[in-house]
């Protein structure tokens, strides 16, 4: 019944507000349309189409649309500017009550017409709050030194605010959240780990990528389920007009991407359909123990292999239908350490509706997806750890354009299933499983004032977790404020929620397992905690909870310089942590043990703060970008027991973060670039090893000789966390060399190295042996590479 009721409210407050905006003079017309890439009709984002000599404009969203209203009747000259390409100029004459469809082909070139002004970059900084958002494309990933082909798993580790813990199984923690609290979608679709088991590489192919928005603090009310922050990947739709793609091959792995029509694209516009297939596979096994023998004689064992599909349907109209699919594998095998595996697969469908007497739009998505990963210690065969987990998500947004303000609404609706299964040291079994239906409306208006001055984002999302029958409304807003066109203040805020919770440890040394389970009964959590306060506080519903405040400014200095600066606070109110003190089993025989020593998971609270600072300049072929990060993670856990909280930093907390990027283009073609980057991180918090004990374990045997039995030797750790790694530093460059075959056809030789003066980056030390095991060492590559 509360579902039910959630419901009718969710779609009644919906549907008013479309109602309320559904109003539009008919004294005035609408402009409406798309913007394509004339060579393979890809949608071209981000683009300026406007009126000449008037204010009257919109830009292009992500599938290249755009909505003029509000327009009086009369004779104009319709503009259409992006920096990639060359402008397009059209007379039009709009009627009162018109409503007109235009479609417009760009042309790679970027000349401008002399007379514009206006430019597209200022206008998004102008008309956008931007507030904790990156933006990626598939260009700026290429000024980055890479192994291989770019690919933004390197991009994302000079992001402000980004924390990745190694080269060698890495994580992305960002602005204080963990993996699990960062929800990454493809497409509309969830994915689980988007990165392989060495972190200089993700499940994205660079190359099928549109754009990637990277939202780290502070978010709107579309996005939901997460707590930190979120990370949108959007791929092409392939292209309309011919066989085009790329095969290319390192000394890492290989990779191959086709695309093409199935109905080709004409000029006119008719109706087309295409087809995108990408495959990556690392063969660094093989090829280590000959290139890389240093690194480690028996080769780097990170096996990967990666398989996209997608086909789009793209109408008269510009109404498009796409259907996709992945299957991603990975594994590592350290041989005296640990084995893991682990697997991605997923399917799912997205469309876009333009109805043609209107200027609404409506985007939709169906998808499925799981993610499993199995741990096996060669060396103690108790020590086993398995979990997947696997989702539906399903949602339907509609966006409304009054002048250049949006209304934006819709519902989501989410099926996460969880398994996991861990023995811990102390040899007790946890196994948990658990389905949950999350549903979820949300109301999003952008509003700007006449002179551009205020950019208000208010935004509710109204978040059910109907098996768990808890309600949570998440009011959030962002403001920009434009105190002229290059000094531009910032700041936005939220409250969010999520029922994820991961498996790993801040104990583990080889930390690549990463499990997930699903929103735990009640009844395996203990009633009441101790705040950081050390107040009792009770513990009403198992969903995670937190509180996020940004702001800051920018400020375009020169004429090719940006500063952006930007200061965070996240409280993370409620924290479930899988509880590594679990000694006995939470039974009737110990009704009266305390829970910290019964119950399967514990509450803890988090706080992150920090600063980011960002320098950019950019002047045709010379690129600069430098970051500063300064963060403070703080994590508390109580013990009702004892009534003492402990105060630890979680094993991502860097206290200082560098990274210097620079890319320069040269030769008289410019076909030569050169790429470098240089990145130097405080050390990680770890907990020491205090001492060593003979862990017996009788497993109900009453005669078991307990002076004579040999157990398995184990470890008393020290302060959770106490202690710190030595700082981390790496500088990468990188070389390329483009040569055009043909009009159509290019060669690419892309050569460099990572950690070029081969820094001993320590990445654990085996506590019984003792022996240091450091990150990846001094790795020259080289990567060739045929475009057509």
């Amino acid at each position: 019944m509360a579902f039910s009721n959630f419901i009718k409210k969710t779609f009644f407050v919906l549907t008013l507000c479309f109602l309320s905006y559904n109003s539009i003079s008919q004294t005035n017309a609408i402009v409406k349309g798309f913007v394509y890439d004339k060579a393979n009709g890809e949608p071209v984002p981000f683009s300026n189409v406007y009126f000449k000599g008037t204010t009257i404009g919109a830009n292009t969203d992500m599938n290249g649309f755009f909505t003029i209203t509000r327009i009086p009747p009369g004779d104009y000259t319709i503009l259409v500017t992006n920096l990639d390409f060359d402008t397009i100029s059209k007379k039009i004459t709009v009627k009162a009550g018109d409503i007109l469809t235009e479609k417009f082909y760009a042309v790679k070139g970027g000349v401008k017409l002399e007379e514009i002004e206006v430019s597209t970059t200022a206008a998004d900084k102008v008309e956008n709050t931007t507030v904790a958002v990156q933006k990626i494309d598939p260009i700026i990933i290429g000024k980055l030194p890479s192994v291989g082909e770019p690919d933004i798993a390197q991009y994302l580790q000079v992001l402000p605010g980004v924390i990745f813990t190694g080269d060698q199984g890495g994580q992305l923690y960002i602005r204080g959240g963990l993996p699990v609290q960062n929800k990454v979608l493809l497409d509309g679709l969830i994915v689980y780990n988007p990165f392989h088991s060495i972190g200089l590489f993700s499940v994205f192919d660079n190359d099928i990528m549109k754009n990637a928005n990277v939202y780290s603090a502070g978010f709107g009310g579309e996005y939901g389920g997460r707590t930190s922050s979120i990370m949108d990947v959007t791929t092409r739709d392939g292209n309309k007009k011919r066989l085009s793609g790329k095969i290319a091959a390192s000394t890492f792995g290989a990779k191959a991407t086709f695309e093409g029509p199935i109905v080709k694209l004409k000029d006119e516009g008719n109706t087309s359909a295409s087809y995108l297939l990408s495959f990556k596979h690392s063969y660094l096994p093989q090829t280590s123990k000959i290139i890389y023998n240093y690194a480690n004689p028996n080769g780097l064992p990170f096996y990967y292999t990666d398989l996209y599909a997608k086909t789009s349907i793209n109408s008269t109209g510009g109404s498009k239908f796409s259907l996709f699919g992945f299957n991603f594998t990975d594994a590592v095998k350290y041989s005296d350490v640990a084995s893991f595996s682990w697997s991605n697969v997923g399917v799912g469908s997205n469309f876009v509706l333009v109805p043609q007497s209107s200027n609404l739009l409506v985007e939709g998505v169906f998808a499925y997806s799981k993610y499993a990963i199995n741990f096996t210690n060669p060396s103690l065969e108790t020590d086993s750890k398995k979990s997947d987990v696997s989702g539906v998500n399903t949602g339907f947004n509609f966006v409304k354009f009054i002048g250049r303000q949006e209304l934006r609404f819709g519902i989501e609706g989410v099926i996460t299933t969880t398994n996991y299964e861990i023995q811990n040291p102390y040899f007790a079994s946890i196994k948990l499983g658990r389905a949950t239906i999350d549903v979820a409306g949300f109301l999003k208006h952008k509003f700007i004032d006449k002179n551009k001055r205020i950019v208000f984002e208010p935004s509710l999302r109204l978040q059910y977790y109907a098996t768990l029958g808890v309600f949570s409304p998440e009011p959030r807003a962002s403001i920009k404020i434009n105190v002229t066109p290059k000094i531009r203040f910032k700041g936005a805020g939220g409250l969010y929620s999520q029922t994820l919770l991961s498996a790993n440890s801040d104990r583990d040394i080889v930390n690549l397992f990463y499990g997930f389970i699903n929103s735990p009964e009640n009844n395996q959590i203990s009633k009441t905690y101790l705040d950081y306060n050390g107040k009792t506080q009770n513990v009403n519903s198992s969903v995670q909870k937190a509180t996020h405040i940004v702001g800051g400014f920018e400020f375009d200095l020169f004429k090719y310089f940006e500063l952006n600066v930007e200061a965070y606070q996240k409280n993370f109110n409620q924290v479930i942590n899988v509880n590594r003190e679990k000694i006995f089993d939470d039974n009737d025989l110990n009704a009266s043990r305390p829970d910290e020593y019964k119950k399967d998971f514990v509450i803890e609270q988090g706080r992150a703060r920090g600063f980011d600072v960002v320098l950019k300049f950019d002047k045709k072929r010379f690129y600069f970008w430098a970051v500063y990060s300064l963060t403070f993670n703080d994590r508390w856990i109580g013990n009702n027991a004892t009534g003492v909280v402990t105060n630890y930093p979680p094993n991502f907390d860097r206290r200082h973060n560098v990274n210097l990027v620079s890319s320069y283009t040269f030769g008289k073609k410019k076909n030569w670039e050169f790429n470098a980057r240089w990145n130097y991180g405080t050390g990680f918090p770890f907990t020491q090893t205090q001492g060593f004990v003979n862990q017996l374990n009788p497993s109900g045997n009453i005669n078991y000789n307990f002076p004579t039995a040999n157990g398995n030797l184990s470890y008393i750790p020290g302060a959770l966390n106490g202690g710190r790694l030595p700082d981390y530093h790496r500088f990468d460059i990188g070389i390329k060399y483009k040569y055009a075959v043909s009009e159509r056809t290019t060669f690419e030789v892309n050569g460099g190295a990572t950690n070029i003066y081969n820094r001993e980056n320590i990445f654990y030390v085996d506590r019984f042996t003792f022996k240091r095991i450091n990150q990846l060492p001094i790795m020259p590559s080289i990567n060739l590479s045929l475009s057509f």
